[in-house]
């Protein structure tokens, strides 16, 4: 199991404020070393606790209104590799879990308007071999998303 201690906090603290924050404002803040820093990311990444500095965009900024969380149920569940490689390819749907409970997966979509949720649902989703049935709920709104405070 990876360990972290209060310098990583900090550190991953600073990131998730901004992720393009140079190393050198971090070490400053910290009063140490900009290796010091870099070694430290460089060994939260090695451990898999640091996955990557990605920009997290506003959907609604780009024209895309809606959004829903839909569970799916699969004719059957071992083909869910097959089809979670057939959801990548739709550039809306940008999560998947697997869950327990009614459905096999659970995907987020967004889409600029209804019309585009319905063809999303119905002529894209629906349409994946395997895919027995699709159960929707309308997001309304974002009150927050955040990593896991530490």
């Amino acid at each position: 199991m990876n360990s972290i201690d209060e310098f990583d906090r900090q550190i991953l603290k600073y990131l998730e404020q901004d992720g393009r924050m140079a190393y050198s404002a971090i070490a400053t803040a910290m009063g140490v070393s900009n290796t010091m820093i870099h070694q430290r990311i460089i060994r939260l990444t090695e451990q898999g606790i640091l996955t990557g500095i990605k920009p997290l965009l506003n959907e609604k900024k780009l024209g895309y209104d809606w959004g829903a969380f839909t569970g799916l149920s699969l004719e059957k569940d071992h083909d869910s590799n097959r089809i979670i490689e057939e959801l990548k390819k739709i550039p809306e749907v940008t999560e998947c879990y697997y869950i327990t409970g009614n459905y096999t997966l659970y995907v987020k979509i967004i889409a600029k308007n209804h019309e585009h949720m319905r063809q999303l649902l119905y002529e894209k989703i629906d349409s994946i071999p395997g895919i027995a049935k699709t159960d929707s709920i309308i997001e309304l709104g974002c009150a927050f998303k955040r990593n896991m405070i530490f």
